[in-house]
């Protein structure tokens, strides 16, 4: 079997840098906290942040991640998985499972039906709001589903984090999913400096999406991260990040780190 008769995807939409690639394992073992399985639809990501450790993590040259990995055949590989695994999976622990290769491909979306098939407990993470698309699989799932929330000033976040949606679109995604009965929580970092002045605001728009839980995750600031950080003069921040804990526990979220 090639590996285009592995692949069923949608024309047109997103037309981005990509090359297929045949899945021939689909979850690797996750230390992550509450995850044993990790589930990468895509490698690679096209939301281009400043701020992101997976290249490096995963031995990839900065100017070749956002050439996505099209994953073909990862659903049928899945299925075949799942059949010796327990625990919980976790989707997206190193690309975001709904950038914007999704909407063409549709990767997360048939992994998902998958796992729903056989009961499977997920922990999702993204910071798109294309995962609205997906609610009505979600509700009947058992697991969590976290958003990330970076700022809440757009001209930040089109510097950060360039091709990934806006701020208002994310917490709109996180409230839908919240009022949708997914169970939820929003994803605060990494915390950096460009929240400094802000924190009130920042916790303000959590507050009004109506999840209960935030995790707080820090700036991780390995060398070559640090070389574009530095050159958006962007650094870490322990102030900001213990005020937000401070605000958010007294308005009613219960806050966690997520290491």
């Amino acid at each position: 079997m090639t590996i285009s008769n592995l692949l069923d995807f949608t024309e047109g939409g997103w037309n981005g840098p990509y090359r297929i690639v045949e899945c021939k394992k689909a979850l690797s073992p996750s230390k992550l906290p509450g995850i044993d399985h990790a589930l990468n639809p895509y490698g690679g990501c096209g939301h281009g942040c400043i701020y992101c450790y997976a290249p490096e993590l995963t031995y990839t040259e900065w100017d070749e991640w956002d050439t996505i990995k099209i994953r073909a055949g990862i659903e049928g590989r899945l299925g075949k998985e799942l059949s010796n695994i327990k625990g919980t999976v976790g989707i997206g622990t190193t690309t975001d499972p709904y950038q914007p290769a999704e909407e063409r491909f549709e990767l997360t979306r048939k992994c998902l039906i998958k796992l729903k098939e056989k009961k499977v407990r997920i922990h999702l993470h993204t910071k798109s709001d294309l995962i609205l698309r997906d609610i009505p699989i979600l509700k009947e799932m058992d697991g969590e589903v976290a958003v990330t929330i970076t700022s809440v000033d757009e001209r930040i976040s089109k510097i950060i984090e360039p091709n990934a949606p806006l701020p208002a679109r994310r917490l709109n995604a996180l409230k839908t999913l919240t009022d949708a009965g997914v169970n939820t929580y929003a994803l605060a970092g990494p915390i950096m400096s460009v929240l400094e002045g802000f924190e009130d605001e920042y916790v303000d728009a959590v507050v009004s999406t109506g999840t209960k839980r935030m995790y707080i995750d820090d700036l991780n600031e390995r060398p070559l991260l640090k070389m574009r950080t530095d050159a958006a003069n962007v650094r870490a921040s322990p102030k900001a990040r213990e005020k937000i804990r401070s605000l958010a526990e007294s308005r009613g979220i219960r806050v966690f780190d997520v290491f």
